[in-house]
């Protein structure tokens, strides 16, 4: 019997946590026949993505949203698509535009829209609530969070919708034996963005110098400058390690995870962080509160002096920050791995279909 055929549309293939997911649910999609199209060139998997094809249409600018309409519109007809699945805000405008009525649209959305940077912008708002009504999706969003935010924010009505948590491999993540100097070592891991929020943390750590903590961060993006100088300017104990690609094999090195952010969808590096059994200090957001309950320790974004309480007590109450951690690395186990998240996904397409 012929497989079917999803169009799989992402706007780039950068190392982030939408790009990694759909990467790797798409290695347990071989029944299906996989097309990966994109608007902009850039690819760091490389020979990771496993797919029967791949498409870029070097379009990633919102002005050529005509022209990728009618460009993605002739990429479903040309492969018979069976189903359309788009990650992001523009592929999922132009699906909206471009998909046949009769083919299955699916959409999600990962992160809270209420507090993203390109949201803020009234024609994004505009663009969304438009093309949703215009064009009807089964809407996957990564947290109950952002699934409340995005119909409140756009003032819409659900029509198909449901959350689908984003997922780990744990079995990635051996145990490794940690440093024994006497700096506690702590990591974060994401794209140097505003979101991330890392001066805050460069200016936490400016005010701790003459403690044995250090924290390292993992990520590349268009803050690399701006915190470079911060960091020279307060000569925070704090280290840019830039990307890497493997990070399973350092996050276990460390004696916890930390992240400032000031929103997230649904956090794959803190999944990570679960995975590797690291102690987790994080601002007090809804969506951490969502995915961690009361298994990491919570700061205020408003107050540093609250970051600073929260690292104390991880110093000074060791054994019951490796206690959380494990209950921590347990709850994962039971609620985002990544054959339950293939598990659902399977049946919102098998519902699609029929």
């Amino acid at each position: 019997m012929q497989k079917k055929t999803i169009l799989h549309f992402i706007h780039g293939l950068t190392r982030g946590g939408a790009e990694t997911m759909l990467v790797r649910v798409i290695k347990e999609l071989g029944a299906y026949r996989n097309i990966v199209v994109t608007l902009d060139p850039a690819n760091h998997f490389k020979g990771e993505l496993v797919c029967d094809e791949f498409i870029c249409l070097e379009k990633p600018s919102l002005l050529s949203l005509p022209a990728s309409v009618v460009q993605f519109r002739k990429l479903v007809k040309k492969y018979e698509a069976s189903i359309v699945h788009s990650h992001l805000p523009l592929p999922n405008f132009i699906a909206r535009l471009a998909t046949p009525r009769h083919i299955p649209l699916v959409t999600t959305i990962h992160t809270s829209i209420s507090q993203a940077v390109d949201y803020r912008k009234f024609y994004m708002r505009l663009l969304d609530r438009f093309t949703y009504n215009y064009r009807r999706s089964t809407i996957i969003a990564v947290s109950g969070v952002a699934m409340q935010d995005y119909f409140s924010v756009l003032k819409i009505k659900p029509h198909k919708a449901l959350v689908i948590y984003t997922f780990v491999e744990e079995t990635l993540f051996a145990q490794k034996e940690k440093h024994k100097n006497e700096t506690l070592m702590l990591v974060s891991v994401g794209a140097l963005r505003a979101g991330k929020n890392y001066g805050y943390l460069v200016d936490a750590f400016a005010t701790l110098k003459d403690r044995p903590v250090e924290l390292h961060i993992y990520g590349m993006g268009q803050q690399q400058q701006l915190l470079e100088q911060q960091l020279r300017d307060t000569g925070a104990n704090v280290v840019l390690k830039g990307e890497i690609k493997d990070i399973p094999a350092v996050l276990p090195q460390y004696d916890g995870y930390v992240s400032a952010s000031k929103f997230e969808g649904f956090s794959l590096s803190v999944l990570e962080a679960m995975a590797a059994r690291l102690p987790l200090l994080l601002s007090n957001i809804p969506s951490f509160k969502e995915q961690c309950k009361d298994l990491a320790l919570y700061f205020d974004l408003e107050h540093k002096e609250s970051f600073v309480a929260g690292l104390e007590e991880l110093v000074t109450n060791k054994s019951k920050a490796v206690e959380r951690a494990e209950q921590a690395y347990v709850y994962m186990k039971q609620n985002y791995t990544l054959d339950l998240h293939v598990k659902k996904i399977k049946e919102v397409y098998t519902e699609a279909l029929h």
